[in-house]
């Protein structure tokens, strides 16, 4: 019986073995295949979009900024200098966001999806899917994906710029002081000088914490059977989170570096809103602090951060459109401390498990609302 048992074991030792390279290498052929074409489709398709309605977008969004109460007229005379590099801003990151996701997304789904057929129960399904899974259906959801953005731009961005335009708030002025307008400048100046760099080095010092933590919980339920390893069939998916874990580490490192130039910037808001430099300035040096705690939190190492974290909030902002980056409204219109504008840096849990075609149906999302 022990014989019997530990040949057993052998056994599906090796077939999972057998099970994680069929997969690995048919689903790395099967992404080489429909990466071209579907990734083409989500290419053209984006960037056509974009291109096409791009004098429309500038025209919707000059009348807005005409036709809004919200702002008095230096304000608007103010806002409209830096607007045609915010314009070429979006042509450049969009194109380029279009790219990335497109390369990314043609190749990867139908490399995931073989992984995913090992879900089935039967044999002859799980090799019919690891074959089948991830080719029609990546073409199919870059259609879908290109009609959803088109969507995005053609219908929701001018129901937006309506929607301020006859906000409840366009009767209150937010008149612009242009005693602080050299303040915000060298606010977002500051913001960029400082939080990108700091931002990268947080990101980089704290890289290998999340590698090897990540590595020692996926191997840990690897030998426990705990986790996306409670059942064989999850294994050989498993197995390939284990392999492009750097990958992920990697991309929220990228990740945690462009929300860096964002949550920058934002302090000549903080100036412009608080009609104060100081505490433009406290902004800057506060996201430090909370970007700092919150992969502290997100990576289980010591509670708080040991950088200062001054407050630069004093009074209420009116509209959900003025809020902080990241920030959490509560009763009396004070904002939480702790985590309410710490900024994101993608970092997957190591406390959960889920499908991989859950996670890829969040990028899709992320992709849309870009």
């Amino acid at each position: 019986m022990d014989m019997l048992s530990n040949l057993q074991g052998w056994l599906k030792i090796i077939y999972v073995g057998f099970a994680f390279c069929l997969a690995f290498f048919l689903g790395a052929l099967k992404g080489l295949l429909v990466c071209p074409v579907a990734g083409l489709i989500l290419i053209i398709g984006n960037v056509g979009v974009i291109i096409g309605l791009f004098p429309a977008h500038v025209a919707w969004t000059v009348y807005t900024l005409v036709k809004t109460n919200r702002l008095d007229i230096p304000l608007k005379v103010a806002i409209f200098f830096p607007l045609p590099a915010l314009f070429g801003l979006w042509l450049g990151l969009s194109i380029a966001g279009s790219v990335l996701v497109g390369v990314g997304y043609g190749f990867f789904t139908p490399w995931v999806s073989a992984f995913e057929a090992f879900r089935n129960d039967n044999e002859y399904k799980k090799l019919f899917h690891c074959v089948v899974d991830g080719t029609w259906g990546t073409i199919k959801g870059s259609c879908t994906m290109v009609r959803d953005f088109a969507d995005l731009c053609y219908h929701s961005y001018p129901i937006f710029l309506k929607e301020i335009r006859e906000s409840p708030h366009s009767n209150e002025l937010q008149p612009l002081r242009l005693f602080h307008v050299p303040g915000c400048i060298i606010a977002g100046l500051l913001g960029l000088v400082v939080d990108i760099p700091l931002y990268t080095v947080i990101a980089v010092i704290k890289s290998p914490y999340m590698l090897f933590k990540g590595w020692f919980r996926l191997l840990h339920d690897l030998i426990s059977r705990e986790g996306p390893f409670l059942e064989t069939a999850c294994i050989p998916i498993a197995g390939l989170t284990i392999l492009l874990w750097p990958i992920i580490v990697i991309g929220s490192i990228v990740i945690a570096i462009f929300s860096s130039i964002f949550i920058g910037l934002y302090g000549s808001v903080v100036v412009y809103q608080e009609r104060s430099f100081r505490r433009g300035v406290a902004y800057v040096i506060a996201m430090v602090a909370e970007f700092d705690e919150y992969t502290n939190d997100w990576l289980y190492l010591r509670e708080g951060t040991i950088l200062p974290k001054p407050r630069y909030r004093q009074k209420k902002v009116h509209s959900s459109s003025e809020l902080p980056v990241g920030g959490n409204q509560v009763a009396g219109g004070k904002f939480t401390s702790a985590s309410a504008d710490a900024p994101a840096m993608l970092m997957p849990s190591l406390a959960h498990s889920r499908s991989v075609r859950e996670a890829i149906q969040e990028v899709k999302m992320v992709q849309v609302c870009l």
